[in-house]
């Protein structure tokens, strides 16, 4: 059965991010993505995790609790939000190995319902560990959006030039219109 289209304004973030994104406004509305089973069958095929992951209950339940734990670590003061996000860490852990193509490493669950969730916790350890003050929320007013600047001198404000970004410059086209 083919899996719907991601109907998401902002795609292809980091997957700790890409997770935050799960929850958009659309309108003045808010959309969740994980609010059911058919929901958690796009955002897995969107990050390459549906053949190894079903689309049930326990994954969706424990996805939703690490978006809230990396919303609080993203959002809100760090001391609050490590004992959360370590939470879900707990569910897994890094496997060191030697294969016959050298040294390896791959999560391990005892779990694997908490697959999903714990690779998105520790993705956000490794944006923590890459560039931190790259992690931004988007500029545009009602937008609840994250993303990983990426741009070369670190100035991107905008989940996305051609939605929020516009709007920004239309706003401020406006106003300057305004008072002349």
């Amino acid at each position: 059965m083919p899996t719907a289209r991601d109907p998401r304004p902002l795609t292809g973030e980091p997957l700790a991010l890409d997770l935050l994104n799960t929850r958009w406004n659309k309108e003045g509305v808010t959309q969740d993505l994980l609010a059911g089973p058919d929901g958690l069958a796009v955002w897995l095929a969107s990050n390459g995790l549906a053949g190894n992951h079903p689309a049930d209950t326990a994954v969706l339940d424990h996805l939703r609790e690490a978006r809230e734990a990396l919303r609080a670590a993203v959002d809100g003061p760090a001391e609050q939000a490590a004992p959360l996000v370590d939470a879900v860490l707990g569910h897994g852990r890094i496997r060191a190995r030697l294969t016959a193509a050298g040294p390896a490493e791959e999560p391990e669950f005892a779990d694997p319902s908490w697959g999903p969730a714990w690779l998105a916790a520790r993705n956000y350890l490794d944006l923590l560990t890459r560039a931190p003050e790259r992690i931004r929320p988007c500029a545009g007013g009602g937008c609840v959006l994250h993303f990983f600047d990426t741009s070369r001198n670190g100035t991107r404000r905008w989940c996305s030039m051609a939605a929020c970004g516009n709007r920004a410059k239309a706003s401020r086209h406006y106003a300057r219109s305004k008072e002349n």
